[in-house]
């Protein structure tokens, strides 16, 4: 009788304002010590140049700035940043089917509640799969993630990765990757190499099930999610049938380009379904582009040296299950501003400080969409993992996730666990925006991919 094996993936992505960023291992650049002793290969990361503080530049006696160094440091840091950013056109124009149909599927339904969904922190779940399959298991998701071949989905995935990768002192966009290996079997090399080589994967090898092995899983995770996640890490924990583990995980820091004043914030009445409830609104006025379709209208609030968080509020009457069902919805979010119906004008916008979490059940949405041979142990192939067990699969798909905002900027993180306003144009130069009812927001990356899409069905 063959044995059934289940193959454990993790996968965290976090977005943060306040915290100090973590580097690739934790603060200090080295693994923590319970992790030194299962540690086999530390990923190496692109180095960038620093972001110039234009203050070091002045002279404090004479007040003049030394215009000719900060350009040379400058100079550095923007070659850095633009070869990094430097992809090829188009190069996740194929994802758009991705994004737009497992946002839809995996935020609608949700029957009162907050909801979020990291679309990218799935699509480098579903790659790194995509490199430990074969067959009909591979196939399926390179159809799901609109790749022509495994070569084509590492050529897609390493132009992610590099595109939302930086580390300047300014702005922290770190993607990290980990492999969790049990000790008692033995894998394909050439594939943990891929791994190691496409997604900057450090490796850990040790004794599935014990607590010590779990911990040092736990420890990274936090430490690359700066303890914003620790309570959900603490229950995470591989069993001895686990034959990997995958760890991915993203930290962004950001603030607004132009921070909400705290004596403009007050009190106010938010709508839901089913009651009112008191919370802080936030307030700013200025001009800016207004975008409207005929069932939503939408703002962005741009962060400061990356993207943006858009706010989308239904009209009157549409609830946001039907914005989620209308593909409209779902091209405005990929359109990264290129849309027709805007205008700039003043806008006096009004959006209530938050904290949104959600945990959601991948397994069924994933299935819907066309991926489901991975977790079926009699039709599943992880040949390219190993050959020392027969029957592997995928046994959970968690994906938790927290967004926060406030006047200074936005915070979130989230996790995926895988175990084997008007119809109308508007007035010509001023219009409220109050967000004081269910709404869509989405938190976009310099390309405008898709970070963050939540519904906030009660900010409190």
């Amino acid at each position: 009788m063959k044995k059934i094996i289940a193959l454990t993936l993790t996968v965290c992505l976090m977005l943060s304002l306040g915290a100090c960023a973590p580097t690739q291992e934790n603060t200090n650049g080295q693994a923590s010590a319970v992790q030194t002793n299962y540690l086999l290969a530390s990923a190496q990361y692109p180095e960038m140049a620093p972001y110039p503080n234009e203050m070091d530049y002045i002279d404090s006696k004479t007040g003049e700035f030394d215009d000719e160094g900060f350009s040379k440091v400058y100079d550095a840091w923007n070659t850095d940043r633009q070869a990094l950013r430097n992809q090829p056109d188009g190069y996740a124009d194929r994802l758009d089917s991705f994004f737009a149909e497992s946002i839809a599927a995996l935020l609608s339904d949700a029957n009162g509640q907050n909801k979020v969904y990291s679309p990218l922190n799935v699509y480098m779940a579903l790659c790194m799969i995509g490199e430990v399959t074969d067959g009909d298991s591979r196939q399926q998701i390179l159809d799901l993630l609109g790749a022509d071949s495994i070569d084509a989905l590492r050529a897609q995935a390493s132009s992610l990765w590099n595109a939302n990768y930086c580390d300047d002192g300014a702005v922290t966009s770190v993607l990290a990757s980990s492999l969790w290996l049990n000790q008692d079997v033995s894998f394909v090399q050439s594939t943990m190499d891929s791994l190691a080589k496409n997604y900057y994967a450090s490796s850990y090898q040790g004794e599935m099930g014990s607590a010590e092995f779990n911990k040092a899983l736990q420890d990274w995770l936090n430490e690359q999610t700066g303890g914003l996640l620790a309570e959900q890490a603490s229950n995470l924990e591989m069993n001895p049938d686990t034959i990997m583990a995958l760890a991915t995980t993203i930290y962004f820091r950001a603030k607004w380009a132009q921070e909400f004043s705290e004596s403009a914030t007050e009190e106010g009445l938010f709508h839901t379904e089913n009651r009112d409830v008191t919370c802080d609104f936030m307030h700013q006025s200025g001009t800016r582009n207004y975008y409207w379709s005929d069932q939503f209208s939408a703002v962005a609030q741009s962060l400061e040296g990356s993207g943006n968080m858009w706010f989308i509020l239904p009209d009157e009457g549409v609830s946001v299950d039907e914005l989620l069902a209308d593909s409209t919805t779902m091209d405005f979010i990929l359109s990264d501003s290129d849309w027709d119906n805007s205008k700039f004008l003043v806008v006096n916008l009004a959006v209530p400080k938050f904290d949104v979490a959600s945990n959601l059940d991948l397994i069924p949405k994933l299935k819907e969409l066309g991926i489901t041979d991975v977790f079926d142990a009699e039709s599943s192939d992880f040949t390219p993992m190993t050959t020392d067990t027969d029957e592997i699969f995928l046994s959970q798909a968690q994906h938790a996730a927290r967004v926060t905002i406030d006047e200074e900027g936005v915070e979130a993180a989230a996790y995926t666990v895988m175990m084997a306003a008007g119809s109308a144009m508007p007035p010509d130069e001023e219009i409220n925006f109050t967000a004081d009812r269910p709404f869509l927001f989405a938190i976009t990356s310099n390309d405008g991919l898709p970070l963050f899409v939540g519904v906030v069905n009660r900010p409190a």
